[in-house]
């Protein structure tokens, strides 16, 4: 691994895209698929069935979609870190045919489970299913809102040329528009992509015009958005009331594995905590020399920043060093992944956008995929996307493969809290005062824009349904009115923001997504819970160490609410919640200090 070239190896999973045991994989998974329907379609339900045939499918699913897994991680990570290669696109084909093949034929083998834990619900506590309690829990939940095999059958294909070709028609209309921006004085034509990368340039009149350009330009095609985003819409209400979802956003407390009563609280804490952001933004807007911000100016560097650009070894050694500081088995996973070259970090023509992290159970490891240049920001992204690693490698030497995953909810929390371990090593090391703020503004900013502003997604999202139930004409006017209401919720007075901004929606991905609805308060519970865990470090110091590491390890073996409880705190409580809330009192709070 060089400075120019920092690419993972992949080898360590296939020898490449032509690899025979590649071909060798998916026949043996054909062959493992056809056994399972030839042992168990239409026997599970039966009287002959017992916890222990149970116990034995279990096993068996594991190590077929640990398989699998390793399939799809192979092929997507090949695709992402070079898109325009002919041959990672046919492998990528390839294999998501053969994956989409096999789930259609194995789709009677969750339902006929579903049907039988839901049926004997005893068999929850039994010890010999005892490691997979939470599972069977969840599978108890989500039995009322199954379909028949038919019927889930025919959503997958209806969905296929039906919402997703509304959703694909989203992204594609908004990733293909031609934006004109002033930069920096001069006139120039972009990409979406590219017009999006200036909202934090640190010029003013760049970060307006480009505000003005993409919202204005978009608005102008609001009847496409609109006509897409309310047919998303209607048709999860017809979906939701034919699984017989309380409401529509029933399905996502299945999902992230979370009770309405906890989101309550947590958006009661939001709500009624507000004030402290809105205390930064004022801050900030004294910082940059305003009587108040503009909507340019929300996400805007610091003007006294100093512009350090860092070397890969620099941050390599400064997110080493933090999380070493916090517990040596961390430092040690850190360098098996930059050991193992399991980082692909260069930029390069046809490699996907955006940072993330993708775990590999059998191998018990991770491979992260990023963009570093040497800016401050992309080494929070790199402690971030280890923080993934971390918890990955932890949770699967420590658990079976159904149980690796954490929910959604609580799937950032090695991640953010890998953040913060970054802030503190880089408050330390501060050389001036306004390094010391740029680093701050940079944690307020993101944490703000995590707690707070995707709260008002939320709330828009909630208005966006009952719209829908009630008969309303959801057009480009009418949605725009939602999504400010929404937004002035967490803003108040604060901000102002250019009329432009009311088509902000139409670029929000989330609400496109088929079949996946309020992906946004995750965000949020993800940035308390940990911001509520960082509090309690702090004040526990090293006692709180062994205890966060067996809160990873535990992965998804047990609910969010039992991983509060491993380390002493009760998630269930609006209390929990603002003990995150003071903690980004504290971060402001710093800053403001740093003022005087």
């Amino acid at each position: 691994m060089t400075e120019k070239e920092i690419v993972w190896d992949l080898t360590e999973i296939f020898s490449g895209q032509n690899d025979p045991e590649i071909t060798e994989r998916m026949e043996n998974l054909y062959k493992r698929a056809t056994e399972l329907i030839n042992n168990y379609k239409g026997k599970i339900n039966s009287v002959e069935f017992t916890p222990e045939k149970l116990l034995e499918i279990f096993k068996i699913q594991e190590e077929f979609e640990a398989d699998i897994d390793e399939l799809d991680l192979y092929k997507n990570r090949l695709f992402s870190a070079n898109m325009t290669v002919p041959e990672n696109e046919a492998l990528k084909s390839r294999v998501e045919d053969f994956t989409t093949k096999i789930s259609k034929d194995l789709a009677f083998l969750d339902l006929d489970i579903t049907k039988f834990v839901y049926n004997n619900a005893d068999i929850i506590n039994k010890p010999i299913l005892s490691n997979y309690k939470h599972i069977l829990e969840k599978i108890k939940r989500k039995f009322p809102h199954d379909l028949t095999e038919v019927e889930e059958q025919l959503i997958l294909e209806k969905d296929q040329y039906g919402i997703r070709a509304w959703s694909t028609l989203q992204s594609k209309w908004l990733n293909t528009r031609k934006i004109i921006v002033e930069v920096e004085g001069e006139k120039k034509e972009l990409s979406y992509g590219e017009a999006n990368a200036l909202l934090n340039h640190p010029d003013r009149n760049t970060r307006i015009s480009a505000n003005k350009s993409i919202y204005s330009l978009l608005g102008k095609d609001e009847y496409i958005f609109s006509t897409a985003l309310r047919s998303i819409c209607a048709d999860w209400v017809n979906i939701s009331k034919r699984r017989k979802y309380d409401n529509p956003m029933h399905n996502s407390l299945i999902v992230n594995d979370t009770t309405q009563e906890i989101i309550d609280n947590l958006m009661k804490a939001i709500e009624e905590g507000v004030g402290v952001y809105r205390r930064y933004l004022n801050l900030k807007a004294r910082i940059l020399g305003f009587p108040k911000l503009n909507c340019a100016d929300v996400r805007a560097p610091l003007p006294t920043a100093p512009h350090k650009r860092y070397s890969w070894k620099k941050a390599k050694e400064l997110v080493i060093k933090a999380n070493e500081k916090f517990d040596n088995e961390f430092a040690e996973i850190l360098n098996d992944m930059f050991n193992r070259n399991h980082i692909d970090a260069s930029p390069r023509k046809g490699k996907q956008n955006g940072a993330n992290c993708a775990s590999w159970y059998k191998g018990k490891s991770a491979y992260i995929l990023m963009t570093f240049t040497g800016e401050l920001n992309e080494i929070y992204t790199l402690i971030h996307e280890l923080g993934h690693a971390v918890h990955d490698y932890l949770t699967s030497q420590a658990q079976t493969f159904f149980n690796v995953h954490p929910g959604y909810t609580v799937a950032e929390t090695a991640s953010i809290f890998g953040e913060l371990l970054l802030t503190d090593l880089l408050l330390e090391v501060a050389e001036s005062k306004e390094e010391k703020m740029t680093i701050l503004a940079h944690v307020l900013d993101d944490a703000g824009q995590a707690a707070f502003q995707v709260s008002s997604r939320y709330w828009f999202e909630h208005d966006l349904y009952k719209a829908v139930e009630n008969g309303e004409n959801l057009d480009g006017k009418t949605i725009a009115k939602y999504w400010c209401a929404g937004r002035d919720k967490i803003y108040g007075e604060s901000v102002e923001w250019f009329d432009e901004m009311d088509w902000e929606w139409t670029m929000k991905q989330h609400y496109f997504i088929p079949n996946f609805r309020f992906y946004n308060y995750p965000y949020v519970y993800a940035q308390l819970f940990v911001y509520a865990l960082y509090k309690t470090y702090k004040k526990e110091g090293k006692e709180f160490v062994p205890k966060f590491k067996k809160l990873l390890a535990a992965g998804g073996s047990v609910s969010p609410e039992e991983l509060g409880k491993i380390v002493g705190l009760d998630i269930t409580k609006k209390d929990f919640w603002n003990l995150g809330i003071k903690q980004y009192d504290d971060f402001v709070n710093q800053l403001e200090n740093l003022m005087k």
